[in-house]
């Protein structure tokens, strides 16, 4: 039996996308495990597919050591050398070296904020965005919130933080509720 319940467009048949359309994005989030793991998965994401991402979650959790910042941070030229040669994951250098800095600025701003939960939703007064978007062409792309997140990112040394990826975070964190006002997942969320 399927499930015909109406979703957002981008929620494809793939069982994996549409579980994680089901039951993560836009769920508001403030466990820093996982805010940080979704961090360095955007940030992979760039130029590709969610999809591309979401299918190799799982490989990038046991190659960035369960997404733990204080071991990623500490990583060397010999773990990238490995990450570069690991056939499971994005290959790509600027990502992967982007993952150990990213690393480092998180960390520095759970040390200076408490969490980095308090210092990302304090961009949004600790409550999420809820948007009543009528179809996908309404749904933006940046907005002056990801513009403000992504320079506050990059002033931190922060890298693969730009406006669209800062949005596209804000939207699976749940910062930011851009579920379709037709998808089932909307009255659930807003």
């Amino acid at each position: 039996m399927s499930d015909e319940r109406p979703r957002c467009p981008f929620a494809t048949t793939d069982p994996l996308y549409l579980q994680y359309h089901d039951t993560e994005w836009g769920v508001p989030v403030h466990d820093d495990d996982r805010l940080f793991e979704f961090l360095l998965l955007e940030g992979a994401q760039a130029g590709l597919s969610w999809l591309t991402v979401l299918k190799r979650r799982h490989a990038y959790r046991i190659c960035f050591d369960q997404f733990d910042p204080k071991r990623i941070a500490a990583y060397d030229d010999t773990k990238l050398a490995q990450l570069l040669q690991e056939p499971s994951i994005i290959r790509n250098r600027l990502k992967i070296e982007s993952a150990v800095t990213n690393a480092r600025a998180f960390l520095d701003i759970q040390r200076t904020f408490g969490s980095f939960d308090a210092y990302l939703w304090q961009f949004v007064d600790g409550h999420p965005i809820v948007n009543h978007w009528p179809g996908s062409e309404w749904v933006p792309t940046q907005t002056p919130l990801s513009q403000a997140v992504s320079r506050d990112l990059t002033l931190r040394h922060f890298r693969f933080v730009g406006p669209v990826i800062v949005y596209s975070y804000l939207q699976a964190m749940g910062l930011v509720m851009d579920h379709l006002t037709s998808c089932f997942r909307y009255e659930a969320l807003r």
